[in-house]
């Protein structure tokens, strides 16, 4: 354990770091001993293979001080390799240098509760619902600022003037006279609904939400009925 063991705890180390560790997997004693259960135990079972690597060339380094104090060496000047399978990669061509290569854990796990999550995601849907809120308030609240905000009041007020002087220079008597509020109930009001939202606005320069409600039915200002009424492919009498 000792010549891997920095190995080892930098594992150890990086894995509680990406994920946490599950309640389920471990036992409290009455004496205040820690075991392990058995999902736990399957998992760091399957990291024998990394210690196995790591520890290989040590075991033979030792292996080699041993076998060159015996009188029983073969031909061979080198103890077998078994574990890293040296002279066997020597014989094939390849370099006999063994590293460990450090397996991460597979499972993306959330931090909050320990479940199983997509790879993408930071967090499981319940534990995420915190920080969703907290970001929806805090959206909120900005857009609450800058809707209330001087430079919205300011175009508001704008918007309010230009619309009231549109109304008072309006009159009715400038309204042609087949276009009747009859007319404009029955013929041309239901065919609006089908009319494309970005169309109104830019034949009546009005804003999303105005035009939004005149074609959910909503009956605009009689100044604006002649343009509803091309919208809508009303047959305009000469």
């Amino acid at each position: 354990m000792e010549p891997i063991r920095s190995a080892v705890d930098s594992y150890v180390l990086d894995w509680i770091t990406r994920q946490p560790l599950k309640r389920e997997w471990f036992f409290e004693q009455r004496d205040g001993n820690c075991r392990l259960m058995a999902p736990f135990a399957v998992r760091l079972s399957e990291t024998a293979s990394i210690g196995r690597r790591a520890v290989a060339p040590v075991a033979e380094w030792i292996a080699k001080q041993f076998w060159t104090t015996t009188q029983r060496r073969t031909q061979s000047a080198h103890a077998p390799t078994h574990l890293t399978q040296a002279h066997r990669r020597a014989a094939k061509g390849a370099s006999s240098e063994t590293s460990m290569r450090v397996a991460q854990p597979t499972d993306n796990l959330c931090p909050g509760c320990g479940k199983k999550i997509r790879s993408e995601s930071k967090t499981c849907v319940q534990c995420g619902v915190p920080t969703s809120t907290k970001n929806m308030l805090s959206a909120a609240r900005i857009g609450r600022l800058t809707a209330n905000g001087a430079e919205a009041q300011a175009k508001r007020a704008i918007k309010a003037r230009t619309n009231a002087l549109a109304q008072h220079s309006w009159k009715m008597a400038d309204q042609p006279a087949w276009l009747t509020p009859e007319l404009f109930s029955q013929k041309i009001q239901p065919l609006l609904s089908t009319v494309p939202m970005s169309a109104i606005r830019s034949a009546l320069g009005v804003s999303k939400s105005y035009a939004s409600k005149i074609r959910k039915g909503y009956r605009p200002h009689p100044r604006h009925w002649l343009g509803l009424a091309k919208l809508a492919r009303i047959e305009i009498p000469n």
